[in-house]
């Protein structure tokens, strides 16, 4: 039985994930994730190229890297994610820019046990004091790992248009307006944008759409408000693009905050 289970403390998002035929669509996050497979293969495509993060595998996503995610085979999967806000995370490694990871997957022991340390105190649910000092932990052995490589600066034109697009959400996406902005024919446009990004504008779109809406019931405990404010036509609309990112439909994500 597919199984996911999500608690956050001190900022960080913890996934503790099982499945064997469910398949993510391909998707990105806003936060650094970081996670280990505990049981099984998981497969997924990264950057054109497929990965393969076999037992005690560390997995490695900068932000707004789109991926997909899948188990390897018939076997199963089960694997810890823990999700940090890219401030988060660059304070705790004592870095002022953004860095990427050098490495999409690694096997090191002892970053290893300081996620699955991290990672059981949130899920488990350690006060945040308690939990901070784990991430801290973590953070210290991240750092001697010298994973971490300097970023370039996203294109300036691809920034806006995200700003156009996110300041939007709650709209149809208008790709005549964004067109128009940049004097570009809507194909030039998506184009240019999918290179950059690794995504289309309109999944972009959606995953802004859905992590608005998480964002929103994690605030106001109400799954309702946020389909009206994310405008999204209603309840299943929601669910059907929440669960193919975060496994779970928005109503089950409810209940792991109550």
């Amino acid at each position: 039985m597919d199984k996911f289970i999500y608690k956050k403390s001190a900022g960080i998002t913890a996934l503790s994930a099982s499945f064997a035929d469910f398949k993510y669509k391909k998707h990105c996050h806003k936060e650094y994730a970081i996670g280990v497979t505990l049981r099984g293969i998981q497969q997924y495509n990264l950057d054109g190229s497929l990965q393969l993060s076999y037992q005690n595998g560390v997995m490695l996503f900068n932000p707004e890297q789109p991926h997909d995610g899948m188990a390897h085979d018939e076997t199963g999967l089960d694997y810890i994610m823990l999700y940090i806000e890219p401030k988060l995370f660059l304070e705790s490694i004592e870095k002022k820019d953004i860095v990427c990871f050098s490495s999409p997957i690694i096997y090191n022991y002892r970053l290893e046990q300081q996620i699955l340390n991290l990672s059981n105190a949130i899920l488990s649910g350690k006060d945040d004091a308690l939990c901070s000092e784990f991430f801290l932990s973590f953070a210290d052995s991240f750092a001697q790992t010298d994973l971490c490589i300097s970023y370039k600066k996203e294109n300036d034109l691809i920034k806006k248009a995200k700003n156009m697009i996110y300041y939007n959400l709650e709209n149809v996406l208008r790709l005549d307006d964004i067109c128009r902005e940049f004097n570009m024919s809507k194909f030039q446009f998506i184009r240019l944008f999918k290179a950059n990004t690794g995504i289309s504008p309109y999944q972009y779109f959606l995953k802004c759409k859905v992590e608005m809406a998480k964002k929103l019931i994690e605030k106001n405990r109400d799954v309702y408000s946020a389909v009206a404010e994310c405008g999204f036509v209603d309840l299943t609309h929601l669910n059907k693009h929440f669960k193919s990112i975060y496994g779970i439909t928005a109503f089950e994500y409810l209940s792991y905050l109550n």
